[in-house]
């Protein structure tokens, strides 16, 4: 079966993402939405897709700063589905706008989004799915479950003769603590 190591390190599109954010930990707000955001976005279409159009969601979303997303009104939504520069969706539009909303009330109950995730944390995918289907807009497994991954807090990003996951394993991810601390917790799925 191929991998995402197997071809994403000479790949002008994916060699930078692969190299130095996939799987990598994230507490970074902002980050957090955009990883989010990318991953609706790619719902339908291709990984290589959202990388090219990366820069383009950055400046339409204002750097996906939560308070300014979670902000936006009308003529925003209008602005968004007339630029070329992002995935022109109306249904992802939105959603990436009320789970902007959602995240910012995590502020308010948890201290923030990675907080709210560290709070769950550790769940099986399958648990994480209903989670995130009850809190957010537009995420279903595959979503959640990549979502998870490229943040650090579900196994699976790179394969362990992957110089890449020596590196994450320095930055002890999420899930890296639960399999020292509870050995084939992912391994036993529900």
């Amino acid at each position: 079966m191929s991998s995402y190591c197997d071809y994403a390190p000479d790949d002008p599109v994916h060699a930078s993402y692969h190299d130095t954010e996939y799987g990598f930990p994230v507490t970074d707000e902002s980050a957090l939405l955009e990883r989010l955001a990318m991953e609706i976005f790619q719902a339908g279409l291709s990984w290589g897709l959202i990388l090219k159009k990366r820069d383009g969601m950055n400046a339409a979303f204002r750097g996906f700063d939560v308070d300014v997303v979670a902000a936006f009104g009308d003529d925003d939504v209008a602005r968004l589905l007339a630029d070329a520069g992002i995935i022109r969706n109306r249904l992802k539009v939105a959603a990436i706008i009320e789970n902007a909303k959602r995240i910012q009330a995590m502020g308010d109950s948890h201290g923030g989004f990675a907080a709210w995730l560290n709070a769950q944390h550790p769940l099986h995918k399958n648990d994480w799915v209903k989670l995130f289907k009850k809190t957010f807009k537009f995420t279903g497994g595959e979503i959640t479950g990549e979502f998870l991954m490229s943040t650090g807090y579900l196994p699976g990003t790179h394969r362990e003769s992957c110089p890449v996951f020596a590196k994450i394993v320095t930055l002890s991810p999420p899930w890296l603590v639960v399999e020292q601390t509870t050995p084939g917790f992912y391994s036993t799925e529900k």
